[in-house]
């Protein structure tokens, strides 16, 4: 009886994996811009949105926070969207939309009532073709920029220890910096750099543009080609970032928050791209370690030891390298050392031992969960597609990412976490209350 069960939850999730499966088009416009469509007739939905390939990485190390900076500057108005309309725009169509920032790129999308596609390709052309970029707007969103600075770095706990973990393991590369930048590099910017920064970056070949939902697939390739097509193509972007050394000695620092009051011990790891298997089985270990209260570092430190206010790990896989970051915050009097010597017990258990079987398929059931959540609207249909695109360079990934996780055994998990996570190759870092410097 039992073996007919697992065989039947085995066809169970054969099908639901089948059913999962996201079905898109994709094809390059003569300028090199790229088109992904998705068609999902369920509901009365259309997502428009562009994925440009340009993050904090490609600015030039003293005009930090470009990539960011345009992320805001692009919606102060185009030769025919006036000043201040944008969103009022989007809104009064019965449509929302926003935009987001990393190191490796950048993300604009509408999402409107599907008899709305048309507006929402005129206005991503739009941006694209006919952005207004004058000193009145760059002003503007220069104080926009450093009030979102001063919200949510500057009076924010705990928010500048990604800051001191990567300028600490990043010696070369620019993931050494920060997203945001620093503000007194955009008010050195010239309306000539930002000009050049718009021309070099925001072009057709270094974009993805992804419609998804209730779609006529044919009208949509017409008013793609009538919007996007006629925009000249740019330069061919090189890129060329120094690479890292790999750490062979413990790095230790100690960095400062004014706005703790509580220390944290940080352990952290310079790890391989997003791209690689092992970053995704890193990615299971995270999970493992720090996922939920019954994960093992929570388990331990926080609910049996009562060592922890919070401990946890994160996996923070990027284009080109990943960091990958062990944290505690001790109770009462308990030190920071000890803390430490807790979770570097965790993972040489990792080192020397195989996860549990159960543990091991509570992960799988995680990361199936996951999964399909993640595909389960079609806004995020839309952002993994263009995803997939720009970062990956494989948009079918949407389908068969999962086939790589299901494929990690546990062998693997046990002998990733030999390969970098050993103390001679991270940074430990106290991050303390700045009274205390």
């Amino acid at each position: 009886m039992k073996k007919t069960i697992l065989t039947l939850t085995a066809v169970a999730a054969l099908f639901s994996a089948k059913a999962q499966q996201v079905a898109f088009e994709e094809y390059d416009l003569s300028n090199g811009m790229h088109v992904i469509l998705h068609k999902d007739n369920s509901a009365p939905v259309v997502v428009t949105s562009v994925m440009y390939h340009v993050g904090a990485k490609d600015e030039q190390p003293d005009r930090t926070g470009m990539a960011h900076f345009f992320e805001h500057l692009l919606f102060e108005g185009t030769k025919n969207i006036k000043k201040g309309d944008w969103f009022k725009i989007v809104s009064s169509n019965g449509g929302r939309n926003n935009a987001n920032t990393t190191d490796d790129r950048t993300y604009y999308y509408e999402i409107f009532p599907s008899n709305n596609l048309e507006l929402g390709l005129w206005m991503e052309s739009e941006r694209l073709l006919h952005p207004i970029i004058k000193q009145e707007g760059v002003d503007t969103q220069n104080e926009v920029v450093k009030e979102e600075k001063r919200l949510r770095v500057d009076n924010q706990p705990y928010s500048r220890f990604l800051e001191n973990v990567k300028k600490n393991i990043f010696k070369k590369h620019p993931y050494k910096g920060t997203t945001i930048g620093k503000m007194a590099h955009l008010d050195a910017a010239t309306l000539d750099e930002f000009l050049a920064f718009n021309k070099k970056f925001y072009v057709p070949n270094n974009a993805t543009l992804v419609v998804a939902g209730d779609i006529d697939v044919k009208d949509a390739k017409k008013l793609i080609k009538e919007y996007f097509g006629r925009i000249p193509r740019g330069k061919d972007i090189a890129r060329n970032f120094p690479k890292e050394e790999p750490i062979t000695k413990q790095i230790d620092a100690k960095a400062y928050d004014p706005n703790i009051q509580i220390p944290a011990i940080m352990q952290a790891y310079r790890t391989p791209s997003m791209k690689t298997k092992d970053s995704r089985i890193l990615d299971m270990i995270s999970t493992y370690l720090s996922t939920g209260k019954s994960s093992v570092l929570y388990k331990k430190l926080v609910d049996s030891k009562k060592m922890s206010l919070q401990a946890g790990a994160i996996n923070l896989s990027q284009e080109d390298y990943g960091t990958y970051i062990l944290y505690a915050l001790p109770l009462g009097k308990v030190s920071l050392e000890d803390l430490s010597k807790e979770m570097d017990e965790e993972i040489v258990k990792l080192q020397n031992d195989l996860i549990s079987e159960r543990d091991f398929q509570k992960l799988q059931n995680q990361f199936e969960n996951r999964f399909v959540n993640s595909n389960s609207s079609v806004e995020g249909i839309a952002n993994s597609l263009a995803r997939y695109n720009v970062l990956y360079g494989d948009t079918n990934l949407i389908n068969t990412e999962i086939d790589i996780y299901r494929s990690i055994t546990r062998e693997d998990i046990r002998n990733v976490a030999r390969k970098y996570l050993n103390p001679n190759q991270r940074l430990v870092m106290e991050y303390l209350p700045e009274s205390k410097k």
